[in-house]
């Protein structure tokens, strides 16, 4: 099961193209830090602006180069079924350990729907399930009662939960409806340390891009109980937490991790635009509070 520091990986650009050398020393550099599993194609990858083909690759790319060092979770989401089951489908065949699937934006399902729409990847799709709520971006909000009743239903498949709803009292009810084997992730880097008192085990994390050591330093510090030092490394970390989206993400984070490691760009697709100059401030003072530069 998953724990820990996971990074939402970037994916990086350049020149309007998937830079794959950049990708591969960014999967390198994020295992050497510590980080226990990998997030390709997720929000903070612009899986939104990726081609089937582009997205597939990148997929491709993150597993072949973490070669086994740690699991995959390869975002798999869309607001067409179908495609979501490809890109499943093609997800196991290269090895992914789960697929990352958000709740169908744009589309605005019911509670029904969202649960036709996952038991149909569960039923069709021989890869296990990480659900991904995420409402501020989907507008849907996949409901306590329809996660709890989806993982009853599917024990098996449906194993895990990245939670971006911010509402931390979700945690003690999919605990109560589900059971503690059912692993729960933070969706919100601020939100972590609260959420892994409430009985989740990790964060799937914009932050670890930039900060991979100390996010997988913060997650064994709360996985110990060592609430002292989980203090301690979440204030070095909270600006930075906040400056990820002091603009449309992931124009911020893709500038800081330039600031860090000079095989990065801070180049992001249309209809996104570069982090704005009010943002690149609050970063770089966000960056300096956390020992980073």
């Amino acid at each position: 099961m998953f724990s820990g520091s996971i990074p939402a990986l970037v994916t990086p650009f350049r020149d309007g193209a998937f830079d794959e050398a950049a990708f591969r020393k960014l999967v390198d550099w994020q295992i050497e830090q510590g980080s226990a599993a990998l997030v390709p194609c997720g929000t903070t990858g612009e899986a939104s602006t990726l081609s089937n083909a582009e997205h597939h690759r990148v997929v491709e790319i993150c597993i072949e180069q973490a070669a086994g060092r740690v699991p995959i979770i390869a975002g798999c989401g869309s607001n067409d079924t179908k495609n979501a089951a490809l890109h499943m489908s093609f997800a196991k065949k290269a090895g992914a350990a789960a697929g990352l699937c958000v709740a169908p934006y744009y589309n605005r399902p019911s509670q029904a729907g969202l649960i036709a729409h996952f038991s149909f990847l569960a039923e069709n799709c021989d890869l296990p399930i990480v659900l991904y709520n995420v409402p501020g971006r989907t507008v849907t909000d996949i409901a306590p009662e329809t996660t709890i009743e989806l993982a009853n239903k599917f024990p098996e498949k449906i194993i895990a939960i990245k939670d971006a709803s911010e509402d931390l009292s979700r945690v003690a009810d999919h605990r109560m409806g589900i059971g503690r084997t059912f692993c729960q992730l933070s969706g919100n880097d601020e939100l972590a340390l609260p959420f892994n008192a409430a009985g989740g085990k990790g964060c799937i994390s914009v932050t670890a891009n930039v900060a991979p050591a100390l996010c997988a330093e913060f997650q064994q510090a709360c996985a110990d109980n060592d609430l002292v030092r989980a203090r301690a490394l979440n204030d070095q970390l909270y600006p930075l937490h906040y400056a990820m989206f002091s603009d449309s993400s992931p124009g911020p984070v893709k500038y800081a991790l330039s600031r860090v490691q000079d095989w990065a760009t801070p180049e992001v697709r249309l209809p996104l635009c570069e982090a704005s100059e009010t943002a690149r401030k609050a970063v770089d003072a966000a960056l300096e509070h956390a020992g980073l530069t």
